[in-house]
């Protein structure tokens, strides 16, 4: 009955945390459904969304620094919440249609709550509640799960939009509605997220500093070296992923493909693929491949093969829907790259008092390039017009996928080596 229960509350957290992470990001990801409303009513170029963009990572990644230090020392149950709730408080600003500035701001305030307070702290969550053998599947179905819950927000708030006419105020509605209804999930998450058991007393009885102990797992995680090459592949994953978000921009500049249905493009390119890309990506780790990185390499290869043969397309004599089923194929691979990406922290074996730190470290290398990803693809975009602008983004998105590809390999000849002297160890 008590393994019965525990499934029960495993998978309920599980829940509580899809409706959370499917709803943070819908503000600070405002591009994936409105990218062509934003640059209508905000007044920005491809670079300057694109500069917000790298506001936005640049807090991201200062912060966690930081977040190597507070997910190991506060309680889930305080930090989801307060992510979620700040992030809703920043979109009612934002629905005011700030100027440049303001609009820089948000996104800066958007990092803090978003990618400091919330994200580190949801994934260590997602890794302690599967076992090793669960990673893949958790990582899976929680991606898949957000999947779904983007998707629902993401077209309740186009509706929105459309419903008032696909002008300013349609704009301003949606923003509202995704701030509400993060706001409101945040609310959810205080009542049913449990509080972590933060130990205060060592072995011996003696009361421990909760500070030290965060400190000291910090410094251990910075020290394990297999965890730093794991977080340059989700760093080589996250800049390809970065240039889906210009297939948007490229439907509507190549194909002509009109605003309404690039809304419904937008959201489908990152938030439905979610949903075909997270069981996906979990069940291949978990029963073929037996191994997160393994799988990375192999997907790393797949995309680079893809994207040759996308840019050797005659785009300009193509039907539109040949070129949305070619980029959504292309989009379907990462996805199930981003799906588990994190599931190889489980391989490295990090210790679980230092998961936090590690999941930090991970997220503070792996975003990286979300700092300079965005922006560089815009300024190449606005410099180089038409098909010539988008091939240059291509072959960047190749290029970065051949350095994942080198770089999960070397890893999986390390964890191969590893598994040898452990083994040779255990005979012995």
């Amino acid at each position: 009955m008590a393994v019965a229960q525990k499934q029960v509350n495993k998978w309920f957290t599980l829940c509580i945390l899809i409706l959370g992470g499917g709803t943070i990001f819908k503000l600070s990801s405002l591009k994936d459904a409105f990218y062509v409303p934003m640059q209508k009513y905000f007044h920005l170029s491809h670079t300057q969304i694109g500069l917000a963009l790298s506001v936005y990572a640049i807090i991201q990644m200062f912060g966690y620094v930081v977040s190597i230090y507070i997910t190991d020392r506060f309680s889930k149950r305080k930090l989801i919440p307060i992510g979620l709730i700040g992030v809703g408080a920043t979109g009612i600003y934002l629905s005011t249609f700030p100027s440049y500035y303001g609009i820089l701001a948000s996104w800066g305030v958007m990092a803090l709550f978003t990618e400091i307070t919330f994200w580190p702290v949801l994934i260590k969550t997602v890794k302690l509640l599967g076992d090793s053998d669960e990673q893949g599947r958790m990582f899976g179905f929680l991606e898949a799960g957000r999947g779904v819950v983007d998707t629902i927000v993401a077209f309740s708030a186009l509706g929105i939009f459309i419903w008032l006419g696909s002008e300013s105020l349609g704009f301003r509605a949606a923003i509202l509605f995704f701030a509400l209804i993060t706001i409101i999930v945040g609310i959810i998450s205080y009542f049913f997220i449990e509080d972590d058991i933060i130990e205060t007393f060592d072995k011996g009885g003696e009361e421990i500093s909760k500070n030290k102990v965060a400190l000291k797992g910090a410094i251990q995680a910075i020290k394990t070296p297999i965890l730093w090459f794991s977080s340059f592949t989700i760093f080589c994953v996250y800049t390809v992923y970065a240039g889906l978000t210009y297939f948007i921009p490229f439907l509507e500049e190549i194909y002509g493909m009109p605003v309404a249905l690039l809304g419904a493009y937008g959201i489908i390119n990152q938030y439905g693929l979610k949903m075909i890309g997270g069981p996906i990506g979990g069940f291949l780790v978990d029963k073929k491949f037996k191994s997160a990185t393994k799988y990375l390499r192999f997907t790393f290869l797949l995309s680079i093969i893809a994207m040759i043969i996308f840019i050797m397309l005659p785009h300009d004599k193509m039907n539109i829907y040949i070129g949305i089923i070619a980029t959504l194929g292309f989009g379907s691979i990462v996805f199930t790259q981003r799906a588990v990406f994190f599931a190889p922290l489980d391989e490295i074996d990090i210790p679980k008092e230092i998961s936090g730190a590690a999941v930090s470290v991970a997220c503070l290398i792996g975003y990286a390039p979300s700092i300079f990803a965005f922006a560089m693809y815009g300024n190449i975009l606005d410099h180089n017009p038409g098909i010539t602008g988008y091939r240059y983004v291509f072959l960047i998105m190749i290029a970065f996928a051949a350095i994942g590809f080198i770089i999960s390999n070397y890893s999986v000849k390390i964890l191969k080596k590893k598994k040898q002297t452990n083994r040779y160890l255990e005979d012995n």
